[in-house]
């Protein structure tokens, strides 16, 4: 008998297991994309490069981790979750270790840039909603809330512990002992993560009678992900979902994730202090999304959104006036902010499942994560750009908040059905 059959006959709902091996795997990735956020002045002191060039390889990674989401969604479908997890952190682990090696800006943009985005893009929000929707028939937008916010721990656990390493060791100390992390982890994934519940005899957690399993097909993946994005692009949702999570990733992930830290040294801040305030964030936003997972199970996800964006918005705004030492301004931003994080992916892969259904969601929402970090790329490379011609970050930051604002407003129309809508796009 396997560990894994050993382990389902146990009281514990195996799809607990399954939900802990994905944020397990979720958080290291998470690591693994925060990483540059302190790589970033290290690279401009020993390499000469401009922090425009260090951006552009940031864009490059965060631009492939959207945009192979919708493919991961396909092959994770195809292939099974196990081997893709497998495959995927050993690619990490690779490409993040090579960047050790690395002399010029060419191997920075192919190692961290292509390597590693392809890498973190297969391990990203879309293994969630896939995980969530086939383990879990209860308790959903909790799971998926939990497993979400393994972005922010990744942040809490794993920056300043790299901070300290790179101002101690030098950045090599770093890269390093993130690879071994994602080297680590390979084993407890091939023995124990299973693709399906009917894998050990089981129903989903929280299902009263037996639920009919999709069968995976024989269709070319590549096919099959276009296929759902010609059915998005006829949908007037799929662009608000899409516009929306676009301007997400570009207030997220693009912007502070990516730039927060080099701004706070241009005001006289360490690097470790400032990585700091990123994992007080990141506990911030473990609690928000947390309950914002638990709330999108029971109030409504438009308005929950409105309000996310909304005080987004109003946060980026307040940022470019928090730096002064003497005021307070950023730890009332990282408490206000770290709780409206990532808060907004619950609601938003609620609406998802919504519009098209149970069976199209992991693909469509694959999609609108690409949009997702389009708008990560563009604000990255954007904001990099700005700090190098201006020589401030006070322009990303009011952009990025107004943006926020424009979102708001339009995610209170998602749902709200055209009379010219698609008729085959009929909500669940």
């Amino acid at each position: 008998m396997s560990l894994a059959k050993y382990l389902a006959r146990r009281s514990l709902h195996y799809g607990w297991i399954v939900a802990g091996l994905t944020f397990l795997a979720l958080l290291i990735a998470a690591g693994i994309r925060a990483t540059p956020s302190v790589l970033i002045v290290p690279l401009e002191h020993e390499f000469g490069w401009s922090r425009a060039t260090i951006s552009l390889a940031i864009s490059i990674n965060l631009l492939l981790y959207g945009l192979i989401g919708p493919f991961a969604a396909a092959v994770l479908e195809q292939v099974g979750i196990r081997r893709t997890m497998v495959f995927a952190l050993a690619l990490l682990s690779v490409g993040v270790s090579l960047t050790t090696l690395m002399s010029a800006s060419w191997q920075l943009i192919l190692l961290w840039g292509v390597v590693v985005g392809s890498g973190t893009g297969i391990i990203a929000l879309v293994l969630g909603a896939i995980v969530v929707n086939r383990w879990f028939a209860e308790q959903r937008g909790l799971v998926l809330g939990v497993l979400t916010a393994s972005t922010a721990t990744g942040q809490l656990v794993f920056l300043p512990m790299l901070a300290s390493l790179v101002e101690r060791f030098g950045w090599r100390s770093a890269v390093l002992t993130i690879a071994v992390v994602a080297l680590m982890i390979i084993p407890l994934i091939a023995l124990l993560m299973r693709d399906r519940p009917s894998d050990l005899d089981l129903r989903p957690f929280g299902a009263q009678s037996a639920i009919m399993e999709t069968q995976t097909r024989s269709v070319n993946p590549i096919a099959s992900t276009l296929n759902a994005l010609k059915l998005g692009i006829r949908s007037r949702d799929f662009w608000l979902l899409s516009g929306s999570f676009f301007i997400c990733g570009a207030s997220t992930n693009g912007l502070i994730g990516t730039h927060l830290i080099p701004a706070c040294i241009d005001h006289g801040i360490p690097e470790v202090k400032a990585a700091g305030l990123l994992a007080v964030m990141g506990i911030f936003d473990f609690v928000g999304t947390t309950a914002s997972g638990w709330f999108s199970d029971r109030w409504n996800n438009r308005y929950l959104l409105f309000w996310y964006y909304g005080l987004r918005g109003l946060s980026l705004i307040f940022l470019p006036f928090s730096f002064d030492p003497h005021f307070y301004g950023l730890s009332i931003f990282a408490v206000f902010y770290g709780l409206d994080w990532i808060a907004t992916v619950p609601p938003t892969v609620r609406l998802t499942t919504n519009v098209f259904g149970k069976e199209k969601a992991g693909i469509m929402f694959g999609w609108i994560v690409a949009a997702h970090q389009i708008g990560a790329a563009t604000a990255a490379l954007g904001a990099g750009a700005l700090r190098t011609w201006q020589g401030t970050y006070f322009q990303a930051f009011i952009i990025s908040g107004v943006l926020c604002l424009i979102a708001a407003v339009l995610v209170l129309r998602i749902g709200k059905r055209s009379r010219t809508q698609d008729s085959q796009l009929t909500p669940v």
